[in-house]
């Protein structure tokens, strides 16, 4: 995989996060509003067409959990965002503070 490819992965998942953040309440008041059936029609009708305006950035289903050193999708340990091969390598150098092997 080019060296490029995942920092645009890790880029658009930034950019993602960013952009669900900025426009979560406004989403959500345009969503209860379009989806609430004592209103009227009309109203609900305009609330969906403002729903539809939005970025595809903004809707909360395109944030992915990805690895911030490598992209890599699978296998994400949440608490340190990184990948099970990149956790276990930065553990065993050290940079995890709190992290060492286990043995017993």
């Amino acid at each position: 995989m080019p060296k490029f490819a995942k920092n645009i992965r890790v880029l658009r998942d930034m950019k993602a996060r960013r952009g669900v953040k900025d426009n979560e309440i406004l989403r959500r008041a345009y969503l209860y509003v379009a989806r609430n059936e004592t209103l009227p029609p009309q109203v609900r009708y305009q609330a969906q067409l403002q729903l539809n305006t939005f970025d595809k950035y903004t809707r909360p289903t395109t944030v992915k959990n990805r690895c911030t050193a490598s992209g890599r999708g699978r296998g994400i340990i949440s608490e340190f965002g990184l990948c099970r091969t990149q956790f276990r390598l930065k553990a065993l150098q050290g940079f995890l503070p709190g992290v060492q092997k286990a043995s017993w």
